[in-house]
């Protein structure tokens, strides 16, 4: 039940077609008796700054999810961005301070690492691939150096991108040893696919998965398939691995401790999401 004093959390992005996060966090509330409400609102890119202004004029405003297009603009919007942000360069997440200050951070690298240590993995200290530098790669590879890699190597196929992303990292991460150039996943740890690849029959495999060994945890971002042809060649070759779903449900509790409410584990919020 809304009521005139539920806090509303505006999702914004476009199209919203494919937004799955209402299916999720609402159940949730409602399970839990949170007043609270995730709305999809479209919003075009043009549109963005004025409209994201407006919406935190709102009374009952509490913060806002941001997906795409949106999450690369709404850095220049924000007051305060967390260290995370600014290496991702993105944002998917703003609340509103008591002050009125917008408060963003960025929880899709998060997600991958939670759900990777909840799995026994050890990150600290660790040496870790990241093929793939845009959005969601950014984002875990932030999220990968604040978990405390000794090294972390990023691929992109348009090189510039990944550079810049190294350039960030090296930024906020002075002592994090950080390469870029190969995806030649020999030697690491943990290995991630954060690229569209997986997504269409036929696609190319991201890196030379005769070259992961066994003792390897993998990574993956795509959701459409819950094993990817990546993530199967993976698993015949005994690796540990986490799907790409699984960064969706781990980030939610990330998601719920930022806006300050009850927090949940990614079980309990695959059990009572209602996606279709």
């Amino acid at each position: 039940m809304i009521t005139g004093k539920t806090r509303l959390i505006a999702h914004l992005g476009f199209p919203t077609e494919s937004f799955r996060a209402p299916m999720i966090y609402n159940p949730y509330f409602a399970r839990h008796g949170i007043d609270a409400v995730v709305v999809p609102m479209g919003c075009k890119a043009e549109d963005y700054p004025d409209f994201l202004r407006l919406v935190f004029r709102l009374s009952n405003i509490h913060g806002a999810l941001v997906t795409m297009p949106h999450k690369v603009t709404t850095m220049a919007l924000l007051d305060e961005a967390s260290t995370t942000a600014r290496v991702a360069g993105s944002c998917n997440a703003i609340r509103l301070a008591p002050d009125g200050r917008l408060i963003g951070d960025m929880f899709d690298g998060e997600g991958f690492v939670r759900g990777a240590l909840r799995k026994g993995v050890v990150l600290d200290g660790a040496r870790a691939l990241v093929v793939g530098a845009g959005g969601v790669g950014s984002a875990i590879a932030a999220s990968l150096a604040a978990a405390g890699l000794r090294e972390l190597a990023v691929h992109d196929f348009h090189a510039p991108t990944a550079e810049a992303l190294a350039a960030r990292l090296r930024q906020h991460y002075p002592a994090l040893a950080v390469t870029t150039g190969s995806n030649d996943p020999d030697g690491f740890d943990v290995v991630v696919n954060a690229t569209p690849l997986g997504m269409s029959e036929g696609d190319l495999l991201p890196m030379d998965v005769s070259r992961i060994a066994a003792s390897t945890f993998v990574g993956e971002v795509v959701m459409k398939h819950e094993i990817t042809p990546f993530l199967a060649a993976a698993r015949d070759r005994g690796c540990r691995f986490q799907v790409g779903t699984d960064m969706l449900f781990e980030q939610i509790p990330a998601y719920l401790e930022f806006f300050g409410f009850r927090s949940a584990t990614a079980e309990e919020l695959r059990e009572v999401a209602e996606l279709s």
